[in-house]
């Protein structure tokens, strides 16, 4: 369990308030008389409060004053200063500035106003004054102390700073909790961009699909008005007019599955474009990510050039470089590097994607864009499923653009993809 989770439980909270707040009230000195004590209990108490989220009100003041006076009692025992009695008779007015603190911290409902720390500033001086003054009363009625206006102003200045730093220290928890919620929000969101990419990856598959369905279908209609016209062939005719309604059943299911995709891909509220910058970075992060789950020390480099006036579509611009980058890594044994180029213009993009891995041989540059070729393999030699080229070639060609691929001059590959900007950004 970790530490935040842990400050968000009340019962851990009070068992850290009933520990810490004695010991903390032993740096103390003695500024009004011989018996009143100002030291770090107080801040500390108050601090604790402020942790709180549900509580009884009596419970932490009743707690932590018994914690005070016992540990207080136990302390002059075991130095010889006192016998319990006497020890005891001086302590417990100690308890009544803790309970009263307590009761007047859950009375004004003080955690109502935790996003405006300078009102709870105010508010945590206040009732420390107050509960200052009832423990001075307790000791004025069994002790017959007494008070004087100087000793009051340096109360009202230890007051002052007691609250506003413990507000400083809360409010420096509150930033590192703003910063840890926005840091997982922020792996939420890269996350959530990845599996839509791959959603949107998907659906380009599932159209091309679509379209080889539908031209299967009116070829198998067409077979089937020729063998018609033939009386030998009106048995066969009947067969494949049964296969093409099958056929079309089928592109039927995959239209109702791209609707659905296209409907849930629209529906998320994802930002849709974004800046160049951006997009690198968080492809570097994934492929970083990545390199790491398959034990590879690979090193990432980014270069943006050019012009880049307008914000790109992020599924488009993220399905395309996640395969080249994937394949990338997965082509690389142990350490390597590569590095990601996007040069702009005004009316194209250019997108240069280097490893220093194996290469591919010349011969098979023709065919690693066929659907199903591979030449990698998992560590139990089950090989890859060998669609990605294919898809990035498949998108490439629907968007207007080129892809080709380089020989490095020393070792490696070089993909190079060059896409009309104004199928990449928003238009209007």
């Amino acid at each position: 369990m970790s530490l935040n989770q842990l400050v968000k439980k009340d019962a851990f909270i009070l068992i850290f308030m009933v520990v810490i707040v004695p010991l903390a009230g032993e740096l103390k000195f003695y500024p009004v008389n011989e018996t009143f004590r100002i030291s770090f209990g107080a801040p500390a108490f108050f601090f604790c409060l402020l942790l709180l989220r549900k509580s009884r009100p009596f419970l932490p003041g009743f707690l932590t004053g018994a914690a005070i006076v016992l540990f207080r009692v136990g302390l002059d025992l075991i130095q010889h200063h006192a016998g319990f009695a006497a020890s005891f008779y001086q302590q417990f007015p100690s308890f009544f500035f803790y309970f009263t603190y307590a009761f007047l911290f859950f009375a004004v409902r003080t955690g109502r106003f935790k996003q405006r720390s300078i009102f709870i500033g105010i508010i945590g001086l206040i009732i420390e004054l107050l509960a200052d003054f009832v423990e001075l009363f307790v000791q004025y009625l069994v002790f017959d102390t007494t008070m004087t206006l100087s000793k009051l102003s340096d109360m009202f200045l230890i007051a002052f700073a007691h609250s506003f730093v413990v507000i400083s220290f809360f409010n420096m928890m509150k930033l590192y909790e703003a910063q840890s919620r926005e840091k997982q929000i922020m792996k939420q969101n890269e996350h959530m961009m990845m599996v839509i990419s791959n959603l949107y990856e998907e659906t380009v598959h599932l159209k091309k699909t679509l379209k080889h369905t539908e031209h299967i279908t009116q070829e198998s209609y067409r077979l089937y008005r020729l063998l018609y016209e033939h009386e030998a062939g009106k048995e066969v005719s009947q067969e494949l007019l049964k296969l093409a309604g099958e056929i079309h059943e089928v592109k039927k299911d995959n239209q109702r599955i791209y609707a659905g995709l296209s409907k849930l891909i629209s529906k998320e509220n994802m930002q849709d474009y974004m800046k160049a910058e951006e997009l690198v970075q968080i492809v570097l992060r994934i492929q970083e990510k990545y390199a790491l789950s398959l034990g590879k020390n690979i090193s990432f480099t980014s270069d943006i050039r050019g012009i880049h006036l307008h914000d790109y579509h992020v599924f488009i611009f993220l399905s395309l470089i996640n395969n080249l980058m994937a394949n990338a890594v997965e082509a690389i044994e142990g350490n390597g590097m590569i590095s990601l180029v996007l040069k702009g213009s005004h009316d194209k993009i250019e997108i240069r994607i280097e490893d220093d891995g194996p290469g591919i041989p010349e011969k098979m540059r023709d065919i690693v864009f066929d659907p199903g070729y591979t030449s990698k393999f998992d560590a139990y030699g089950t090989p890859s499923t060998g669609i990605g080229l294919s898809y990035v070639k498949e998108l490439v060609k629907e968007l207007g653009g080129q892809i080709k691929i380089e020989q490095r001059e020393t070792k490696g590959t070089a993909f190079q993809l060059i896409l009309p900007i104004q199928n990449l950004i928003q238009r209007g």
